[in-house]
C-alpha cells in the first residue's frame, strides 16, 4: 500500500519502549532522516507530497516542484525551457537563475520545467513531459545514459525537434546527443564511422568533453563554426552550474535563438570556468596541486597538532564536480566527521566522467609513486571511468592498482527521495543498485553505503548522519589496517554448515572447505602473515577447531570460543526486540546452552575460526520473505557479528 510522505518523522510523545512493532520499526528507519526544525512562520507556502510506492521500482517525485510559471504582467515574451537531467543537483541553481532573470522583468520571462530522467517511466509523468515540449522554446538533455529512456525522450524530442527554436544536449547517449540542434549546428552524424564527431568521440583521452568539442570546430564550415561555438560555451555554463553560469546561458541562447527575441540585444557574460580537476576543501580555496594543498593542511589553525601530524590516517576522498552547483552539504559531512575522528583528507573532482585520472594526480606521489592515502572513498557512487555512460573497468583497474589502497565506493540517493528509500521494500532503486553498486564493484569497488539522502524540493542531498558515521568508521579502520605490517593484522575466518544440523560443519553443502582453508593458511604463512600454530594437514586443523568433524551443533565436543548472556547482546543490539518477531527471545534454541548464546571455534593470537550455522527456518524465511526483510537476520548470526566486530583480536580489521 502507498504512503504519502508531506513532512518529516516526528517521534510521538510516548516513550519507544511503549510503541508498537510497526511503529518502533519507523521509528529505528526515521533515525537515519536530517534533524529539521519546524518553521511554523516560514513564508512558503510550498507543499511538497511524494508518494512512496511499496515495491521500490519507480519513483514518486514530481516535476510539479521544478515547474516555474511567471506572472508575465508586463506581457514580455514567454520563453518555455524543459529539460531532462539524470540527477537533481542542477535544480535549486537553474531555478535561482530563472527566478533571478523574472525578478529583472527584462526581455522575456521564463517558464522552466524540469524531469528526472527516472521520473518518465511513469505513463502519465511520460505524457505530461510530451505536452511541454509542444509548446517549448528550448529542451535540455544531460547525462541520460539509460537506453529504455533515452530512447523515450529521443521519441518525444524528435517529433518537436524541427519546430523547437534549440535542442541542447550534453553528453548523453548518441541517440540523444544526434538531437542536437543550434542554427544551423547538429550532431546527426554522431556514430557514423566518417563523421569528425565519431573521430573524436572514440578517442580514449583524459581530455574533458568541452575540449574535445573545441577540437571540433576546425572541422566546420565557416557558416556553422559560430554555432559550434555558441554550443560550447553552453556547455561550459552548464558545467560551470552556478546560478550565474546558468543565468547567462539562458540569456545568450534565448537572444541568439528564440524568435521572439529577434533583434533584441541581450548583453551577457562569460561562463566562469572551474579548474577542470582538482583539491576542493570547504575551508579551503581550490587547489590543483597535492602538495601546495598538505602544506595548507598543516597551517591550519582550526586542526590540533594531532590532526596535522605525520601519524594521521589519509583518506582520500573522491567528489562529483556538481559541487560548483553548491550541492555539496553531504560532502562537508564526511570531510567534517573523518576530521574530527582524527583523519586527514584529500578530497578532489574530476571534470569530467574519468575519475581515473585525478585519483593518479593527487592521490599517488610522482617521484616515489607511492600513494599519499591510506584508503580512498569514492562519493560519487560512479564507475572510476565512465560514470553512469561507458565505463572502461580495465582501464579503472590500472590505475587502482598503481594505488593499491582500500577502495570504498560509497553513494548518495539519485533517483529517491530520502522518504521514499525508507519506506521502500526493496529499499535502494534498481537502476541505481545497476548503476553505482553493481559496475563499481567491477572496478574492485566494496562495502556501498548509502551515505546521503535528496530533498524533494531543491534536489540537493542531505548527510543521512548515522551512515556518515558509519562510513567513516570503516574508511579509517581500512585505513589503518593498510598500514599495518603483514605480522600485525589480524584474520578472522567463518565456516558455514550447510546443510544444517547433518554433521556438515564447514562443507558447504558437502565440499571440503578446511582443506581450501588449510592451503589458504599455508600460502599466508608463505607470505609472510603471522600465522601461529597451524597444524600439519586439514584433518588436523578439522580436529583442532571442531574436536569431531562429525559433529552438529547440538554436540558438546565443538569447541566453544565465546560465551555471550542476553544483557551484553542486549546492550549491543539496541534493535533487538525487532528481530524476536521471527527468532523469538534469546538466547533462542540455535547455538545456545540455553543461558548464554555460544560462538563456536578457535581462537589463536592471530588468527580466529568459528562457525556459524545456517539453519532451516532461516533457510526457509530466507525462501518465503526474501533476503532483504528487515527483520530477517537471526539472534544467533547478529550474536557471531558481535563477537566478531568488538570482542575478538580481529575487531580492528579484516
Amino acid at each position: 500500500m502507498a504512503s504519502l510522505v508531506s513532512s518529516s518523522f516526528t517521534l510521538p510523545t510516548s516513550k519507544v519502549d511503549q510503541l508498537s512493532s510497526l511503529s518502533e520499526k519507523h521509528y529505528f528507519l526515521h533515525s537515519f532522516l536530517p534533524k529539521k526544525t519546524n518553521q511554523p512562520n516560514s513564508k512558503s507556502s510550498l507543499r511538497v507530497k511524494c508518494a512512496a510506492i511499496s515495491n521500490g521500482l519507480f519513483t514518486q517525485t514530481t516535476p510539479e516542484v521544478r515547474r516555474i510559471v511567471p506572472d508575465n504582467s508586463q506581457g514580455l515574451p514567454t520563453v518555455k525551457i524543459v529539460s531532462v537531467v539524470l540527477e537533481a543537483q542542477y535544480q535549486s541553481t537553474l531555478t535561482a537563475a530563472v527566478q533571478t532573470l523574472n525578478s529583472k522583468g527584462r526581455y522575456a520571462s521564463f517558464e522552466v520545467v524540469g524531469y528526472l530522467v527516472e521520473e518518465l517511466r511513469d505513463e502519465s509523468t511520460y505524457q505530461t513531459f510530451c505536452k511541454d515540449l509542444e509548446d517549448a522554446n528550448i529542451f535540455i538533455g544531460s547525462l541520460i545514459f539509460v537506453e529504455e529512456l533515452a530512447l523515450k525522450v529521443k521519441a518525444a524530442v524528435e517529433k518537436e525537434r524541427d519546430r523547437l527554436d534549440a535542442v541542447l544536449v550534453f553528453p548523453s547517449m548518441p541517440e540523444v546527443m544526434r538531437l542536437n540542434k543550434l542554427g544551423s549546428f547538429s550532431m546527426s552524424q554522431l556514430g557514423q564511422s566518417k563523421s569528425p564527431f565519431f573521430q573524436l568521440f572514440k578517442k580514449k583521452s583524459s581530455a574533458g568533453f568541452a575540449d574535445n568539442m573545441l577540437m571540433l570546430v576546425k572541422y566546420l564550415p565557416s557558416d556553422k563554426a559560430q554555432d559550434a561555438r555558441l554550443y560550447i560555451l553552453s556547455l561550459q555554463f552548464w558545467l560551470g552550474g552556478s546560478p550565474d553560469n546558468l543565468m547567462n546561458f539562458l540569456k545568450m541562447i534565448s537572444g541568439s535563438y528564440v524568435p521572439a527575441l529577434k533583434g533584441t540585444t541581450i548583453e551577457y557574460s562569460d561562463p566562469v570556468l572551474f579548474l577542470d580537476s582538482g583539491i576542493w576543501h570547504p575551508l579551503a580555496p581550490l587547489y590543483d596541486d597535492v602538495k601546495e594543498y598538505l602544506n595548507w593542511y598543516g597551517t591550519r589553525r582550526d586542526a590540533n597538532e594531532k590532526l596535522k601530524g605525520r601519524n594521521a590516517p589519509v583518506i582520500g576522498l573522491v567528489l562529483q564536480s556538481h559541487i560548483v552547483t553548491g550541492d555539496e552539504s553531504h560532502y562537508v559531512a564526511v570531510i567534517m566527521e573523518l576530521e574530527a575522528r582524527g583523519a586527514k583528507v584529500i578530497p578532489i573532482f574530476p571534470g569530467g566522467l574519468d575519475f581515473s585520472s585525478p585519483v593518479e594526480r593527487y592521490f599517488i606521489d610522482p617521484v616515489t609513486k607511492k600513494p599519499f592515502v591510506n584508503s580512498v572513498v569514492s562519493l560519487t557512487g560512479f564507475a572510476l571511468v565512465g560514470g553512469p555512460a561507458r565505463q572502461d573497468h580495465p582501464r579503472a583497474v590500472e590505475a587502482l592498482m598503481k594505488l593499491d589502497v582500500p577502495y570504498i565506493v560509497a553513494l548518495p540517493l539519485v533517483f529517491q527521495i530520502t522518504e521514499e528509500w525508507l519506506n521502500s521494500t526493496l529499499g535502494l532503486h534498481p537502476i541505481q543498485v545497476a548503476l553505482q553498486v553493481a559496475l563499481p564493484e567491477l572496478d574492485g569497488g566494496m562495502e556501498p553505503i548509502v551515505f546521503a539522502g535528496r530533498d524533494p524540493r531543491t534536489g540537493k542531498s542531505h548527510a543521512l548522519h548515522k551512515r556518515v558515521e558509519q562510513l567513516c568508521t570503516r574508511a579509517i579502520k581500512w585505513a589503518e589496517l593498510k598500514r599495518k605490517s603483514k605480522t600485525e593484522k589480524k584474520l578472522a575466518i567463518t565456516v558455514f554448515s550447510f546443510p544444517p544440523d547433518n554433521g556438515n560443519v564447514g562443507t558447504a553443502a558437502y565440499l571440503n572447505v578446511f582443506d581450501s582453508i588449510f592451503s589458504v593458511l599455508k600460502e599466508l604463512k608463505r607470505d609472510g602473515y603471522n600465522v601461529e600454530g597451524l597444524p600439519e594437514t586439514s584433518e588436523a586443523l578439522i580436529e583442532e577447531v571442531i574436536h569431531d568433524k562429525e559433529a552438529q551443533f547440538s554436540s558438546p565436543n565443538l569447541n566453544i570460543a565465546y560465551k555471550m548472556n542476553v544483557r551484553e547482546y542486549q546492550s549491543l543490539t539496541p534493535y533487538a526486540t525487532l528481530l524476536e518477531e521471527s527468532w523469538g527471545k534469546p538466547p533462542g534454541n540455535l547455538n545456545s546452552d540455553g543461558e548464554n548464546l555460544l560462538v563456536y571455534g578457535k581462537v589463536e593470537n592471530s588468527m580466529e575460526m568459528s562457525s556459524l550455522e545456517f539453519s532451516p527456518h532461516l533457510a526457509t524465511r530466507v525462501i518465503r520473505c526474501g533476503s532483504f526483510s528487515p527483520n530477517l537476520a537471526s539472534t544467533h548470526y547478529k550474536k557471531w557479528s558481535l563477537w566478531l566486530r568488538s570482542l575478538t583480536p580481529a575487531k580492528g580489521g579484516k
